[in-house]
């Protein structure tokens, strides 16, 4: 038996005071993933063919590839978070949610790394 009372019982569980962080971070990442996809739409539809060789000499252009660097680190964090709202909901098991939360997190960390070592590939001339 205890001795707190129900609302004692209730402040002491429920949220776990996080989740404002993550609904803002998916909304500032949404919101540079406007901008960034703008520009890189812009940036792109001024060259007249986008062959293997113009999209390459694009890329090898500062600007170009440090904006294409940001947009697809920010995307895949957006995603990231995106996936683990998903999981958090809709999995059940803790052992199984545990597993897929890391292995969400595992998965858009190597295709950030991917990304980032493509990009740099290309603009550093080693394409």
């Amino acid at each position: 038996m205890s001795l707190r009372s129900p609302l004692g019982k209730v402040l002491g569980s429920g949220s776990a005071k996080d989740g404002t962080g993550h609904w803002w971070a998916q909304r500032v990442t949404a919101v540079a993933l406007l901008v960034l996809g703008a520009w890189f739409l812009l940036a792109l539809s001024p060259l007249t063919v986008l062959d293997h060789a113009a999209v390459q000499r694009w890329i090898g252009q500062p600007w170009n590839s440090v904006l294409l660097l940001l947009l697809g680190l920010v995307l895949s964090y957006h995603s990231s978070l995106g996936l683990q709202v998903v999981i958090e909901d809709y999995v059940h098991g803790p052992f199984m949610k545990v597993v897929s939360l890391i292995l969400n997190k595992f998965f858009h960390a190597a295709i950030a790394m991917a990304g980032v070592f493509a990009v740099l590939k290309i603009a550093f001339g080693a394409g």
